[in-house]
């Protein structure tokens, strides 16, 4: 018998039915089937190579996995009162349980397109029901003609993909590399959409984190990594530094933790290098949702949202050359 972090082993003894009733209403997670047919309801906190560590509300536990026989998400629904998800007007945000990233990019792969231009490509997120979708303003920097991919899921659980064409952009800031776009919305289809991070001070180096996007083209990629940095200074921004591979293609594309929670906008890499790519921090994305109508988007204006001048140059003044007098130095 494993010991847990308490240092009791009598959790894993309840019966199936005491412990379901016990847990019933109050925890909202995972479900874990042992092997020996009890049931294990709560919370995983962190999920390793070889055990999972789960909090049940009254005890944590840790499970190894060659004991579990399976796992599945929660049936019971929080108690009246709580809010497991956060809404705004425009993205959504949730306290989500930690799990694989095979799990995470099944349950989220759908919230992530291909954006498409006569220039080239990049990636998105879509962030609510209505097409509502998040890329790089250099992906769609000085183009009108844009289209997204979406991919769904059939009967079979393949993904299928389709184009749509006409998408809107709603809002651009070239200073903080960010663009919001409109879907379409399509009667046949139901966008999925992703769930954005409540704090940026939630994550730390070393925390796992993996990527979703289409580098040069291979579309729906995963790349895994972990934040090698997340207070990365340049030009005055600060950025998420990553061993995630970010590669041409993923610009857009969203950075998530092991929640499945976008915790930033993945935007560049170092050249001539590998495990150096760089994300834009949640903060700044809200920072531009919440104020999009600073940066919206007019198709007349071929300034929009805005753009910065560059200062006017200062005068040359003519230096006269050492040891030589004012009458030479004028020829």
């Amino acid at each position: 018998m494993h010991r847990f972090a308490s240092g009791r082993r009598a959790m894993l003894l309840l019966p199936a039915a005491v412990m379901s009733a016990f847990l019933a209403g109050v925890l909202h997670g995972d479900v874990i089937e042992l092997k020996t047919g009890q049931k294990l309801e709560g919370e995983v906190l962190k999920e390793g190579s070889d055990q999972l560590i789960i909090d049940l509300g009254v005890d944590i536990v840790r499970i190894p996995k060659t004991r579990i026989k399976s796992r599945t998400g929660a049936t019971t629904k929080p108690q009246q009162g709580t809010d497991a998800v956060k809404q705004s007007e425009i993205y959504s945000s949730a306290k989500l349980p930690v799990r694989s990233t095979k799990e995470l990019t099944q349950r989220f792969g759908e919230a992530v397109v291909l954006v498409k231009t006569p220039s080239g490509l990049g990636s998105g997120f879509i962030l609510n029901e209505r097409g509502h979708c998040v890329t790089n303003y250099h992906v769609v920097e000085q183009e009108t003609r844009i289209a997204a991919t979406v991919f769904h899921q059939n009967g079979e659980g393949e993904f299928v993909r389709r184009q749509i064409n006409d998408v809107k952009i709603v809002a651009l800031n070239p200073f903080l590399d960010l663009a919001l776009l409109q879907i379409p919305v399509q009667k046949d289809l139901k966008f999925r959409h992703v769930y954005i991070a409540e704090e940026d001070e939630a994550q730390r180096d070393g925390d796992g984190v993996f990527a979703i996007g289409n580098p040069l083209g291979l579309e729906r990629s995963v790349s895994q990594g972990i934040i090698s940095n997340r207070n990365r200074n340049f030009e005055g921004l600060v950025f998420i530094q990553t061993t995630t591979e970010i590669n041409p293609g993923n610009s857009g594309g969203p950075l998530f933790n092991m929640q499945g929670e976008v915790i930033g906008v993945t935007n560049m890499k170092l050249r001539f290098s590998e495990g150096l790519g760089f994300a834009i921090p949640v903060g700044y994305l809200k920072q531009f949702l919440n104020n999009r109508e600073a940066f919206a988007y007019d198709k007349n204006n071929p300034n929009t949202g805005f753009r910065y001048l560059d200062p006017p140059r200062r005068k040359k003044t003519t230096t006269p050359p050492r040891n030589s007098s004012p009458k030479t130095a004028e020829k």
